[in-house]
């Protein structure tokens, strides 16, 4: 980077945003009147912090006499001024040869700095990176701003966006910023006509520009200043909800919003346990990555992909939403601000359009329940997604076949909210994962099985250790896989995989005979039970 020697890395890595930043910033936008990004904001302060500095160094160098230079020689007694010690001064006291076997001929002197401490020094070297004279010229900067920028602007964003927020004379809304004096007036008649006309559109959002056109501002008006001043109140005011995705500005009114948009439905609602991931194996932590639960806290090293497939899990299937794992993040648009974004889901088979909802903070897609009956798919089903050809669009398709009768694990819930399995024919209309198959054929009597279990309070270990005393029995040796358990353990408690696998590995009447397959040690469970 072609930075004077004070603008090194580490003066922006330590970089603070002062008061005088501040001012500087606010001043900036008084004459622009415009607001502007955060990126923006660091590009004009960091030339302006460039600036200064190079005014420092400038000033320095008024009257500081000869530069010392590795490459020139000279006498005892001169003067020197040395850029790369904050343009100190010294006194050459004494010269003497010097003695470096990789270096050829050359010399070494004595210099008293300003202070009275004594450095050396060499000269006489020609290949030397202090030859450079580091003049500050005009141009120097730009190039200096553009490397800033590159290499640190991200970071400095992050530093000067928390020292903005910190402070109360500028307001940001969909990362832009100004300062608060200036914003137009937006009164309660104006909120008010804002709100009629979102209802009138019955739910779905708006952009700040659609909502202008009948509202009645002052002509000569900053347009968009005006739309920022309308979008910061709208912000400010608990009955609107900015729902765009991140570069989009889109309003509906929260009260219009879906109920499992505005709160986690139960079925999607966990209570995190203590977990040790040292007891996961290999096994366990791939077979984590797999299912895509958007309860796992992992993180995912490979690229984004360009497509993937997921099983459906029963809740999901029964809410009509869709995991956000970290697997699936990039899939879905994310926003600055706004915990629920409204985008476009698009049928890949069909091409027919669907509006849904991103909840951001719990990482699920809500709007499918309607397209999961059209599709007739049940917990198991595969669903491949990729990324739409539009920005805020995402494609998805079900693996759909001809209906067919085939035999697959069905579950029946008693009216003592206890679970029974079967291997049955049922009705099949996409590919399923073998292990994550459940047909449902009573979705009501389930609904009631999990609310019996919610408030029956029972322990993990009872609730697992009851639904592999039923699974076992779909398979002559009694084996039950981790991953059939996971689906099944999901139709009465919503749990992501670690904890299950976890307590699979640690406790004492469950053996594992390989490939992630479980035993029920009966004989523990019956001395337990004594």
């Amino acid at each position: 980077m072609n930075l004077p020697s004070s603008l090194s890395a580490s003066y922006w890595q330590s970089f603070e945003v002062k008061k005088s930043d501040a001012d500087f910033l606010l001043t900036y936008l008084f004459e622009r009147e415009t607001p502007s990004k955060i990126g923006e904001l660091v590009e004009a302060l960091a030339a302006d912090r460039i600036r200064f500095e190079e005014e420092v160094i400038l000033e320095k160098r008024k009257g500081s006499g000869k530069i010392y230079l590795p490459k020139e020689h000279y006498k005892a007694g001169e003067d020197l001024a040395f850029p790369a010690l904050g343009w100190q001064k010294g006194k050459i006291l004494s010269v003497r040869e010097g003695k470096n076997p990789e270096i050829e001929e050359f010399d070494v002197m004595t210099v008293e700095m300003e202070g009275g401490n004594e450095h050396l020094f060499a000269m006489g070297v020609d290949e030397h990176a202090l030859n450079a004279s580091g003049d500050v010229g005009e141009g120097d900067g730009e190039v200096d701003l553009s490397a800033v920028m590159e290499e640190f602007g991200g970071a400095l964003g992050d530093k000067l966006a928390t020292a903005l927020e910190a402070g109360d004379e500028l307001v940001s809304i969909a990362n832009h910023w100004f300062p608060r004096a200036l914003l137009v007036d937006v009164n309660i008649g104006h909120l008010n006509l804002a709100e009629a006309i979102l209802d009138m559109a019955e739910g779905e959002p708006q952009e700040t520009s659609v909502l202008m056109k009948d509202i009645d501002f002052p002509e000569g008006d900053n347009p968009s200043l005006t739309e920022f001043s309308l979008n910061f109140a709208l912000k400010e005011d608990a009955r609107f909800d900015e729902v765009g995705s991140t570069g989009t500005v889109l309003w509906c009114l929260e009260r219009l919003e879906p109920e499992e948009v505005r709160n986690v439905p139960e079925m999607l609602q966990y209570e995190p346990a203590d977990l040790n991931r040292s007891t996961l194996s290999d096994e366990m932590l791939a077979l984590e990555s797999k299912l895509d639960d958007e309860l796992s806290k992992i993180s995912i090293e490979d690229d984004a992909p360009k497509k993937a497939t997921i099983s459906l899990l029963y809740p999901h299937w029964r809410l009509g939403t869709f995991p956000i794992s970290e697997r699936l993040r990039s899939f879905f648009p994310s926003a600055y601000e706004s915990p629920r974004i409204r985008f476009t889901l698009v049928d890949g088979e069909s091409g027919e359009r669907m509006p849904a909802w991103v909840v951001k903070d719990n990482r699920y897609v809500y709007g499918l329940r309607e397209w999961y009956k059209e599709k007739g798919l049940i917990p198991g089903s595969l669903i491949d997604i990729r990324q739409g050809k539009a920005a805020g669009e995402v494609i998805i398709q079900a693996q759909t076949h001809r209906s067919k009768r085939d035999w697959v694990r069905t579950v029946m819930a008693g009216s003592d909210g206890g679970l029974v399995f079967a291997t049955l024919k049922q009705v099949i209309n996409a590919k399923f994962d073998d292990r994550m198959i459940l047909a449902v054929p009573d979705a009501d009597a389930q609904d009631k099985a999990w609310e019996m279990t919610q408030k029956s309070n029972k322990q993990f270990e009872t609730l697992v250790r009851s639904v592999m005393q039923e699974l076992k029995k779909l398979n002559p040796q009694g084996h039950i896989h981790a991953q059939e358990l996971y689906s099944a353990i999901n139709l009465l408690k919503r749990c992501p995989p670690a904890p299950l696998f976890s307590f699979l590995a640690t406790s004492p009447w469950v053996e594992h005979v390989g490939d992630l397959y479980f035993h029920l040690n009966d004989e523990a469970t019956s001395k337990e039970e004594v």
